[in-house]
């Protein structure tokens, strides 16, 4: 049987009526839309954390997921609200450079280094010196539980310092998304708040690859999830549970942020960690964690209190069929582009 059957005339022509065509035109539409800018990749291993989670409830994992590769037809530079969404080689980025690199500013970039993650930290800060900022006022803050990591000094180059916070160590990735967010409040309040204007928060298992410039500042900064730009809202991993903190209703939500790397002013930055804190205690209190964990407080924070600026994926990437393509890779995740690849890639890697 025919899923919408034509009704014949008494010469034997065909007659489509007016729902049938609008029904034929809706479907033709969606077929468009999912062969149009769209890649089925593969079997896919995705590192999110709410994939990552459902993978350990599910006891096995998700290599056989068949995944829907985003690739927008053109790339925005303005979100719905109006604030710049930036692509770090369009004329609106040169312009958003030449505002700020006059200024002077002192900007501070903070990563949490404990356990196995020290293995990553000069790899890290290397890549930095060559692409973070060059040519402005940086300090390192490094929140570790071994200073020892980090001798031999690395050696910065001019305006660039860096300064060790002590931290107790805390173990499992579990754990460490629990108190990320009170341990970056605590640095920001002191002596972060004191010393610099801005400050970038990161994830230490990444390198630069491409410049990150002056491009990058605004009161309020959010980056982009490369794994779920461009895909539907319904596609968006966030929290649903109502009873957590981090909860999102399903008429709020703009985009979903990845917590690679954030950022801002040094007031707006105390206030976005401090609150996520906030929430995750409110939820550590009932026996309960959000499935995104850090990342789902960050996205409801961003929710509330929209970014003044917005990274695009450029600055947040790592290879999967999941990732958006991007014009210039410049900050790439080796923590989920590693835990993505066999054996042999990741020696290739170096991971």
């Amino acid at each position: 049987m025919a899923l919408f059957p034509f009704c014949k005339t008494p010469t034997g022509a065909i007659r489509v009526t007016r729902i049938q065509l609008v029904l034929y035109c809706c479907l033709l539409s969606l077929i468009i839309y999912f062969l149009h800018g769209r890649k089925v990749g593969g079997s896919v291993k995705s590192l999110h954390p709410y994939f990552h989670a459902i993978e350990m409830a599910r006891g096995g994992d998700m290599t056989d997921m068949v995944a829907v590769k985003a690739a927008p037809a053109k790339n925005p530079l303005e979100t719905p609200w109006g604030a710049p969404l930036v692509w770090g080689d369009t004329r609106s980025a040169a312009r958003r450079r030449a505002k700020f690199e006059e200024q002077g500013m002192r900007t501070g970039l903070l990563v949490l280094v404990v356990g196995t993650y020290a293995q990553f930290i000069r790899r890290f800060l290397s890549s930095a010196e060559v692409h973070f900022l060059p040519g402005q006022m940086v300090t390192y803050y490094i929140l570790t539980d071994n200073p020892r990591t980090l001798d031999p000094p690395i050696e910065l180059g001019p305006d660039r310092q860096m300064k060790v916070i002590p931290v107790a160590e805390q173990p499992g990735w579990g754990r460490l998304a629990q108190r990320r967010m009170a341990l970056f409040a605590d640095a920001i309040k002191d002596p972060i708040g004191s010393e610099v204007e801005y400050v970038f928060c990161a994830d230490i298992d990444q390198e630069f690859v491409a410049p990150v410039g002056e491009e990058i500042f605004g009161d309020l900064v959010a980056t982009l999830h490369p794994e779920l730009y461009g895909m539907p809202r319904n596609a968006f991993p966030y929290e649903v549970e109502e009873v957590s903190s981090a909860c999102v209703e399903e008429d709020e939500g703009d985009y979903y942020y990845t917590s690679e790397l954030y950022g801002g002013l040094v007031s707006e930055m105390y206030k976005l960690v401090r609150a996520c804190s906030f929430l995750i205690l409110q939820d550590q209190a009932n026996g309960l964690m959000a499935r995104g964990l850090e990342e789902s407080y960050l996205n409801r924070y961003l929710i509330n209190h929209r970014p003044t600026c917005v990274l695009s994926p450029e600055y947040s990437w790592w290879d999967s069929d999941l990732t958006a393509d991007v014009p210039v890779q410049r900050l790439v995740s080796l923590g989920r582009q590693c835990g993505a690849l066999d054996k042999e890639k990741r020696d290739e890697y170096k991971c």
